[in-house]
């Protein structure tokens, strides 16, 4: 007779949602939105030296977590918009703080770093 296994736990909600919007590219892209809808290539510009196949990876989880629309216009070729629906705009503030912190504390960061690899007086 097979053995059942009980579900897999839930992942933690705060990891579950940090990990997403903490990699590498997340930031970046959601930062750039934020000024408005950019299609694939304005994006790929704005953000640098993402690859092509990174940049959608990214766009693809953003999407599937909502934090990212993509419109598709029927045109010739097809335009792709990608923007901050309401879940994703609702985000930027938080965001905002986060980079506003970093901005301000960035001195003495910097500074602790420092003073930690200094080796120790004997």
């Amino acid at each position: 007779m097979p053995t059942t296994r009980p579900p897999a736990p839930s992942p933690c909600p705060i990891r579950d949602v940090l990990d997403r919007i903490g990699d590498q590219w997340s930031f970046l892209i959601l930062q750039n939105l934020d000024g408005g809808a950019l299609r694939f290539t304005q994006l790929k510009r704005a953000v640098g030296d993402i690859s092509q196949r990174m940049l959608a990876q990214t766009l693809r989880r953003l999407e599937q977590d909502g934090l990212v629309s993509r419109t598709v216009f029927p045109t010739a070729p097809p335009r792709v918009d990608y923007a901050l629906p309401p879940l994703g705009r609702s985000l930027m503030q938080p965001l905002g703080a986060l980079v506003a912190w970093a901005e301000a504390s960035q001195a003495q960061v910097r500074a602790a770093r420092a003073a930690y690899q200094r080796p120790e007086a004997a």
